[in-house]
């Protein structure tokens, strides 16, 4: 114990009209949360007052990062926070890293009452990137809008908030931390622990992969961390305990700028492993995002795995799973936007599926009642009910539990997969930096097209190829747990084919404007078809390209895909 209690100070400030969370947090420019006098404090302070004076008092949260420039200084800053809210005990990553995944994971294991992640995703780090704080609630998933909305609450009232600026820890040091503190709720702790990869060694058969990787047929494999959070999980996991060689894991050094790139799994963002691949020499490849919760799939010859299809392949071989031989199949759910590819695999395992809108936290409720097993998004996430976030090596885990089950490379299981149930062409189109009112009256003309009733009757020749609409709408979500009602989730045009058009606005984005996104779904039965480019224009571009007109709201000239930064059209 200190010998002198430290001082808990009330400082005066003013709020913010800027710090409603979004899907994923807090997100802004780094020089914001930075420079902005007391901006971090401020939504610190909102954040803890959300929580019950009641609730908070003696309780545990968790708090970690995933590296990026200004974590040190605000995981310090929300120490101090916490220990004069009344937070009875923080657990801290070494050096104040913690996935994503393993954030969720431990707030479960140890009962937090919910936990403080630093991260913004994929999107740059460093001086001139982006910052976040996100808060995951006590079942380990993010907040839902009822918690979201009173932290804004908070905000726009919030006139002081209490701080130890005395206290210090060293991030560094692995144990326990004890200190006494001049208000009524003390001792305070801070503990460092490590239970994420113990769980992972209790869902896999590890054996299996070990002889995948080491034995006489040994697959070799490249997976690189990016320079985020998860490097040093990819070594102990992939090299120390499954027995990769040292140089089968890249870039594992977590770097506050992840060495100068977005930390995106991505096409573009990952070319240094696409072009790894495309030599020939390894059979399997992944990258993982910054916070360890997203992740691309790639097979020999840079076989690039479209996330949607991914998920659809291990819903359909998670027989190869100790976890779920064990516990059965409950269910699966994905976002409105992500393919339907799910949805044929659940219709062949006689598996119940849900369509929710887009945001983890819609699928906490299915898992804690018990309704779902596994869930995915079309933006590179998947996971199962063994945490409440996406998880991205987990994924990688699973394909190489596939591999090692079937003795197949991913290129064949996946185009095994398209021989069965059919292939899903999918693409998302990105138009960021919108002005939001052009962005609104966009969203609010399409919504009065197409739910105009003369446009069911409406057929699109593009080519030989004949759309006729079936249905469209705005996508509602009722939640089948607690009834509670989600509306306007994204415009769908759905046609009889079976293809889909879907536009919606983002939040996620930490940048100025509004994010606009296109999803583009062609379905494809006749597997003498299925081996086509994603983006040949007769079938998703030709989609997309009846319904440029309407980008004349916002000055949309060029398209990129989302995947690969390719210029997709020009008009």
């Amino acid at each position: 114990m200190e010998t002198n209690p430290i001082p808990v100070v009330t400082v005066q400030t003013s709020p913010f009209d800027d710090q409603r969370p979004g899907t994923n947090g807090l997100r802004r420019k780094t020089e914001l949360f930075e420079g902005k006098k007391n901006y971090l404090q401020n939504y610190i302070q909102s954040l803890l007052s959300s929580i019950d004076l009641r609730d908070r008092q003696g309780c545990t949260m968790v708090v970690g990062s995933d590296g990026r420039y200004f974590s040190r200084a605000a995981t310090e800053i929300i120490v101090q926070m916490a220990a004069a809210n009344g937070i009875g005990r923080l657990v801290i990553g070494h050096n104040g890293l913690l996935s994503t995944p393993a954030v969720s994971c431990i707030i479960r294991k140890i009962k937090a009452i919910g936990g403080i992640i630093l991260t913004a995703s994929h999107n740059p780090g460093g001086p001139g990137g982006d910052f976040g704080v996100k808060f995951n609630v006590a079942n380990g998933g993010p907040s839902p809008d009822t918690v979201m909305e009173k932290i804004a609450q908070v905000s726009r009232t919030l006139e002081e908030y209490t701080i130890c600026p005395d206290l210090h820890i060293d991030l560094a040091r692995l144990g326990r931390h004890d200190f006494d503190l001049e208000n009524k709720f003390k001792p305070f702790r801070v503990d460092s622990v490590e239970v994420y990869l113990n769980l992972l060694r209790t869902i896999f058969d590890f054996s299996a992969i070990k002889t995948l990787l080491t034995g006489p047929e040994q697959l070799k494999i490249r997976v690189d961390a990016m320079n985020g959070v998860m490097g040093p999980y990819v070594r102990r996991i992939l090299c120390d305990e499954l027995g990769a060689p040292a140089n089968a894991a890249v870039n594992c050094v977590p770097l506050e700028d992840f060495g100068g790139r977005p930390p995106e799994p991505s096409l573009t963002y990952a070319a240094p492993l696409v072009d790894a691949m495309k030599g020939g020499d390894f059979g399997f490849g992944a990258a993982l995002d910054a916070d360890g919760d997203r992740y691309m799939i790639l097979g020999e010859n840079g076989f690039f795995v479209n996330p949607s299809d991914s998920l659809a392949v291990m819903a359909a071989n998670l027989s190869c799973i100790p976890y779920f031989r064990q516990l059965g199949l409950k269910g699966f759910a994905r976002s409105m936007a992500t393919s339907t590819a799910l949805d044929r695999v659940a219709k062949a395992l006689k598996v119940t599926l849900y369509e929710t809108p887009t945001g983890w936290r819609f699928f906490g409720n299915l898992m804690d009642s018990g309704r779902c097993s596994l869930c995915g998004e079309e933006s590179f996430g998947t996971s199962s009910d063994h945490i409440r976030e996406k998880d991205g090596l987990w994924s990688v885990l699973v394909w190489l539990s596939i591999m090692a089950v079937r003795k197949q490379g991913v290129e064949e299981i996946v185009k095994d997969h398209w021989a069965k149930l059919g292939r899903n062409y999918f693409c998302r189109f990105d138009y960021e930096g919108v002005d939001p009112r052009a962005a609104f009256y966009l969203m609010r003309d399409l919504e009065g097209v197409i739910t105009d009733k003369a446009f069911l009757t409406q057929k699109f020749a593009v080519g030989t190829n004949v759309y006729s609409v079936e249905r469209a709408d705005n996508f509602e979500y009722i939640d089948p747990v607690d009834g509670t009602v989600v509306r306007n989730q994204g415009l769908r045009i759905v046609f009889t084919d079976e293809s889909r058009l879907v536009f919606r606005l983002s939040g996620s984005g930490g940048g100025a404007g509004a994010t606009v996104r296109i999803y583009a779904e062609s379905f494809e039965r006749d597997p003498e078809r299925h081996n086509r480019e994603t983006q040949v224009r007769s079938t998703l571009e030709s989609i997309l390209i009846g319904t440029t007109t309407l980008c004349v709201y916002f000055g949309v000239s060029v398209f990129y895909c989302c995947w690969c930064g390719h210029i997709v059209f020009d008009l």
